[in-house]
């Protein structure tokens, strides 16, 4: 039942936050606010968990350098066994038209809750997004991430 309704909330969340910028405040306010869910260890039938996340970006600290558009992220997500991610890091942006890929990578605090143990309280997230444009302020996108602790845990 837990889940169920962990999951409901997921989904009510998400599309109550669709319109949540106009294309009036991206002119202005170059912040970007990510909302995310999804399965966290979706691999591991025992451990899978749903997630709800939320990722902050600011584009007035973007740099332009050889590997692209890069920019300060940080966030962090919840499961639904109370298992939660808090990470900074930065991201590159690569705008194809239609379609942007950003790659991002960001160090972060672990805490398992009542879900899996990665073995360590410091992990690394690196993670790989594709997103559709679908306005000046509204993309619709999918991403697929890795959390490690490097080897400096169990």
């Amino acid at each position: 039942m837990r889940k169920i309704v962990f999951n409901i909330l997921i989904v009510l969340i998400s599309f109550s936050f669709l319109s949540f910028a106009n294309s009036e405040d991206k002119k202005t306010n170059e912040t970007e606010l990510n909302l995310f869910t999804g399965m966290f260890d979706f691999s591991d039938t025992k451990q899978a968990a749903g997630l709800f996340g939320l990722q902050h970006q600011n584009d007035d600290l973007f740099r332009k350098s050889f590997l692209g558009k890069l920019s300060p992220i940080t966030g962090g997500f919840l499961t639904e066994n109370s298992a939660f991610y808090l990470y900074t890091g930065a991201q590159a942006e690569y705008d194809l038209g239609l379609f942007t890929i950003t790659p991002s990578f960001a160090p972060g605090y672990y805490n398992s809750g009542d879900g899996k143990d990665l073995g360590s309280a410091l992990e690394f997230k690196s993670e790989i997004q594709m997103s559709l444009n679908l306005s000046d302020s509204t993309e619709f996108g999918m991403s697929y991430n890795h959390i490690s602790n490097a080897s400096l845990g169990d």
